[in-house]
């Protein structure tokens, strides 16, 4: 099954006091074409719907480069549950790759441990500079006012997916534009024995982005401006039982769903068990496992009124992945045309058809081939409505205090427990506890 992630893994605690020790397998061998050949090690994220799905994908690109570059390109996929562990374990041992992937939320966090190399306006030079990327891919790497620490690879956003027969049949004409259109309309499809929405209720990250764009809703945010964690203000916790109470008090989505941490509800509606997902760029997703583009419809994600826009009408978090160097690779010109190739306008169209994410190189989202209807609505929702996820060193934390939090809020609500105002300040505060010292 698929399991594209912005930040799949907040579960593994990010040490500041990581120092970067010199990593990288490259050879050191000259820059020249006419060079023999160098090798780069290259840490991929699991994009497709299993690691052998990658390697199709990957392979014959990187097969490309080194035919153009003479340079060899080692790939090893990671899948996501282990990456970020690999990735601290790579900064600290010395042993680790030259060029990786990394989460889009991760990127302040490992900014923060020193062993990525920061992309200043030289570096942005040597692939083509700053301006070709899409400002809401760029919010996403790293802590503002600082050189960023990776470059974007894939964007990606949440969109309401939802099964257009099942909609019919309720005498539902349109999707939910808001979210108490979606709660009428998930109760009319409940009526008819169906699951209105599915959702990963022990999915720590995906309960983490869920809140964030709730919070973002309601004028609010996880951390004060100057980066301190601020869990417990009314419209977070008004943000975060919003949220919960679409399984406890809406009942829209099922109990059962509170156990979901491995992408079963993607399963549920392509299987047609559920009528409405809410998922960051599923559409590969959905045709590994057999469901016809033309058997759902996208839409934008609701929002509290209205139409999804700038400020308050934020929708998705800016949802992506970005690629790094480490900062101590033995092969620094190898890899940084690596990074150049892998965003090139050509590796752009070809990798983000594929994973049907989004190019995040402006020029490369224009072509014709991300103008269907499901790659519009990502499209727009990244211009006009995405917000980043704090980029605060602490970042991954916050995904693992937070995310656990509604975790076990579910499990409140699918067990029968009351969840109030009160309950939910608690557990917040208690992950605010959690937090490391600023």
């Amino acid at each position: 099954m698929r399991s594209i992630r912005a930040a799949a893994v907040g579960a593994v605690t990010l040490s500041l006091a990581l120092t970067a020790t010199s990593c990288g397998g490259g050879s050191s061998a000259g820059g020249g074409s006419n060079d023999a050949p160098k090798t780069l090690t290259y840490w991929a994220s699991n994009q497709g719907a299993d690691v052998a799905v990658d390697k199709q994908v990957l392979q014959p690109e990187l097969d490309k480069f080194e035919r153009r570059t003479h340079i060899k390109v080692k790939l090893e996929v990671v899948p996501w549950p282990d990456l970020l562990n690999r990735i601290l374990t790579a900064t600290t041992s010395g042993q680790g790759p030259d060029v990786l992937n990394i989460g889009n939320s991760w990127s302040a966090s490992l900014q923060a441990s020193g062993a990525l190399l920061p992309w200043d306006a030289g570096n942005f030079d040597k692939i083509g500079g700053r301006s070709r990327f899409v400002p809401s891919a760029l919010a996403s790497t790293g802590v503002q006012g600082k050189d960023p620490a990776a470059v974007p690879l894939y964007a990606l956003a949440y969109a309401l997916y939802y099964n257009k027969k099942v909609f019919a049949d309720a005498g539902i004409a349109r999707p939910p534009a808001t979210w108490d259109e979606l709660v009428a309309d998930g109760k009319k499809i409940r009526a008819r024995g169906i699951s209105p929405l599915g959702a990963e209720g022990s999915n720590v990250s995906e309960n983490v982005h869920h809140v964030f764009v709730f919070a973002k809703q309601r004028g609010a945010d996880f951390f004060t401006a100057d980066g301190k964690p601020d869990f417990t203000g009314p419209e977070v916790v008004d943000a975060v039982r919003s949220y919960v109470d679409l399984m406890a008090e809406d009942h829209v989505i099922p109990t059962g769903d509170a156990e979901y941490a491995q992408n079963q509800s993607v399963s549920d509606f392509a299987k047609g068990h559920q009528a409405m997902l809410l998922w960051q760029s599923a559409s590969a997703n959905l045709a590994s496992q057999g469901m016809k583009d033309s058997q759902y419809g996208v839409a934008p994600v609701p929002v509290r009124s209205g139409t999804p826009g700038p400020g308050t009408q934020v929708d998705s978090m800016a949802a992506g992945i970005n690629i790094a160097v480490f900062r101590n690779t033995h092969n620094l010109d190898g890899a940084t045309r690596f990074v150049k190739f892998m965003t090139s306008d050509e590796e752009q169209k070809i990798l983000n058809k594929a994973y049907s994410s989004i190019p995040a190189v402006t020029s490369a989202q224009n072509d014709p081939a991300f103008g269907g209807p499901a790659d519009t609505v990502l499209k727009n929702t990244l211009a006009t409505s995405a917000a980043a996820l704090p980029q605060v060193p602490a970042e991954s934390q916050f995904e693992t205090t937070v995310g656990t939090a509604v975790k076990d809020l579910f499990a409140d609500a699918a067990a029968g427990r009351a969840v109030t105002t009160d309950s939910v300040r608690a557990a917040l505060h208690k992950a605010q506890q959690q937090m490391p010292a600023a």
